[in-house]
């Protein structure tokens, strides 16, 4: 889909940095900035490169001062292009002034005019390396000769840091058939630039008090600084059409004989830019072609996809990031999005991929919730994710018919359910009613994780709901595969009807006419007033139970499936995804964010989250026996996922918003189970 801007949507800085865009390469790496080019959140750059995929990431370049300079004897003031606001609101950079249109399909494209000089600018990114390209396709209308001048701001810095004062820089600079390269260093990095241009450098030069709109927003600080040591010149004669290329990269061999390329008559030429565009162009049409869906939104959300699965080179295999810009790579999200990101688009060698990642490293039968990088050994935390990677596998069976990958995976599913039902870590065990236990202490285990302090703002000690919707549809799985295999079934049969039976009788809260959301966990250590909050947490109306009714195999009878569906809608459906919390609780916040202490406190306590709608949006049309008024109702409760792809991060579905008022977009711009699951459901609707 192409999304198209205009003036009225920077018609001042703070609403032009209200969205933003997003290119990936692969790797972990990414470009992302706001629509008026400017960096509203410390972890924003034109090149966030990553060292050791996918999580070691630095901040390389900042972004580009970009200017006109007039070269004719009344040369006037220079014009600024670039927007920035800064500390001291008198240095902001407000060139979106010039600013005629932006767009993004592809990639993001911005449209100038300044004087008679029009400017069409592109960027890219290139898969499966740290390298961002620049282009600039200019068309002199005026009678003045122009020149174009790109200051790279640059940090050289991990991810999330501020660089330090005064950090100094190295470079050096190339010429070679009237274009130029040179290398940049500074703390052991080195950054690789290349354009058709000139370039001049200069002693280092500081930047200071750049302001992060966002990140102040959001209770982290707000303020950054850079560096910049050269320039790079472009100029234009008055009447003429010229393009000028730039090209940063941790590649060497960029800036050498490998960038230059023939033509059809074989005369040499340089574009590696112009190169790095075409190569993309073909490569996400061969995603969306693959993937096979039809309508504009559904293709759009498989580009979105692809930007979430990235390499691993610890594992030397494929992961799945959990969003941009804040998070890594976590088990739980990989095993929730894999299905939308994978396996609907049609990636099945992705998906064996990343199944095998995580089943060499399924401990006690707990896939790993978070690799960390170094020698440090992986962490398992988490109670679903390996109920999920059951149900993933059963899914990627169902798609692509390929029984001898289950076959594959067959010991490692034993093992899950071998250790679930005797007793694992984190307190992870079958009860003797056949329902999952879990958590315990501070113990963080489920999706609803989070923790400040000592303090957990959403305590799920016990049976939560979805741990046993999981389990329940696993086992019925596990049922089906063993017969399929030639193995006894009737345990799994067995283990099935029992936590079926429980299920239904103590999950069903008749006074709500919906499910509880956790069978509270007897924890005596606990002083008298957490215990009760813990029994009051138990019927609390949460997203959690939507997962009881859109798994393949469920518990409930339709009446009661219905029910869940329709107070679920009533209480937590938005058009953004659905509330943690219903409005009706005491409990219930109804804005993320300000300080990390607050949001973590609202983080679960309604905030509107857009991964579980994927979910609601499956159950109805589930119990509403998939009837084309189903998904006629459903197409149209889909606007407003499209409206969300145009606001935060252009293509891309946010991670969570407000819970009153669900309109602008919080915490991660781009959220791969969002992305994934709502993709699911364009898939049902068309399949």
């Amino acid at each position: 889909m192409k999304y198209v801007y205009g003036k009225i949507d920077w018609s001042g800085s703070d609403r032009g940095q209200e969205n933003c865009w997003l290119l990936t390469n692969g790797l972990g790496g990414f470009s992302s900035q706001s629509m008026i080019g400017s960096n509203a959140r410390n972890d924003q750059a034109l090149l966030m490169a990553c060292l050791k995929a996918p999580v070691d990431r630095f901040h390389m370049v900042t972004r580009l001062e970009e200017a006109v300079e007039w070269l004719s004897e009344e040369k006037g003031e220079p014009v600024s292009l670039s927007g920035q606001q800064y500390v001291d609101y008198t240095k902001n950079k407000n060139g979106q002034k010039y600013l005629q249109s932006f767009a993004v399909d592809d990639f993001p494209v911005w449209m100038y005019q300044a004087g008679g000089l029009q400017i069409r600018k592109t960027v890219v990114m290139k898969h499966g390396e740290n390298t961002v390209g620049i282009q600039y396709r200019m068309v002199n209308r005026s009678r003045k000769d122009a020149r174009l001048v790109l200051t790279p701001l640059l940090q050289f810095v991990q991810k999330g840091a501020m660089m330090p004062e005064k950090k100094a820089f190295e470079i050096s600079i190339k010429e070679k058939d009237a274009k130029c390269c040179g290398e940049i260093r500074s703390g052991g990095l080195s950054l690789y630039f290349w354009t058709n241009g000139a370039a001049e450098a200069f002693d280092t030069d500081y930047v200071e008090d750049l302001y992060y709109a966002h990140d102040s927003r959001d209770g982290r600080p707000a303020v950054g600084r850079a560096a910049c040591n050269n320039r790079i010149f472009a100029e234009i004669a008055a009447g003429e059409e010229k393009t000028c290329e730039v090209l940063y990269s941790m590649e060497r061999c960029y800036g050498a004989s490998e960038t230059i390329r023939k033509d059809a008559e074989g005369d040499e030429r340089v574009s590696p830019v112009e190169d790095m565009l075409q190569e993309e162009r073909r490569r996400l049409r061969a995603i969306e072609e693959q993937a096979g869906l039809e309508s504009a939104t559904a293709r759009q959300l498989v580009k979105a996809a692809d930007q979430f699965v990235v390499e691993r080179e610890s594992t030397g295999g494929k992961s799945i990031i959990a969003g941009y810009p804040f998070f890594g790579d976590w088990g739980r999200d990989t095993m929730i999005a894999l299905t939308g990101c994978c396996i609907s688009t049609g990636r099945y060698g992705d998906a064996k991929n990343i199944f095998r990642t995580f089943m060499e490293y399924c401990r006690k039968g707990i896939m790993p919730n978070m690799f960390p990088e170094g020698e440090n050994p992986p962490m398992y935390n988490t109670a679903d994710a390996s109920l999920l990677f059951i149900a993933a596998v059963y899914e990627y069976y169902l798609a692509s018919g390929d029984e001898s990958f289950v076959r594959e995976c067959w010991e490692t599913m034993k093992d899950i359910i071998r250790w679930y039902e005797s007793g694992t870590d984190f307190h992870i065990r079958m009860d003797e009613d056949g329902l999952i236990g879990a958590g315990g202490g501070l113990e963080q285990v489920t999706w609803m994780d989070v923790r400040y302090q000592d303090i957990l703002p959403t305590p799920r000690h016990g049976k939560p709901v979805e741990i046993n919707a999981y389990w329940y549809n696993d086992l019925c799985v596990m049922t089906l595969f063993a017969e399929k295999f030639g193995e006894n079934g009737e345990k799994y049969r067995t283990l099935a009807e029992r936590a079926k039976s429980s299920f239904c009788e103590k999950f069903w809260n008749e006074k709500e006419g919906c499910l509880k959301d956790v069978l509270a966990a007897a924890e005596p250590e606990l002083p008298k007033q957490e215990r009760e909050r813990r029994l009051r947490a138990q019927n609390q109306i949460r997203c959690n139970q939507i997962w009881a009714v859109s798994q393949r195999f469920t518990m409930l009878p339709p009446e009661k499936e219905k029910a869940v569906v329709d107070r679920v809608f009533e209480l937590l459906y938005t058009p953004r995804g659905l509330r943690s919390l219903s409005p009706e609780d005491a409990e219930f916040q109804a804005q993320y964010m300000g300080t990390w202490k607050h949001r973590d406190l609202s983080y679960h306590q309604g905030t509107v989250w857009g991964f579980p709608l994927g979910g609601y949006f499956l159950s109805y049309l589930k119990v509403n026996n998939y009837s084309e008024e189903a998904k006629e109702a459903v197409k149209e409760q889909l606007t407003g996922i499209e409206g969300a792809l145009r606001e935060g991060c252009i293509g891309q579905l946010a991670e969570v918003y407000d819970g009153e008022n669900p309109a602008v977009s919080e915490g991660c711009f781009a959220q791969a189970w969002s992305t994934a699951e709502l993709l699911r459901v364009y898939e049902a609707l068309e399949r």
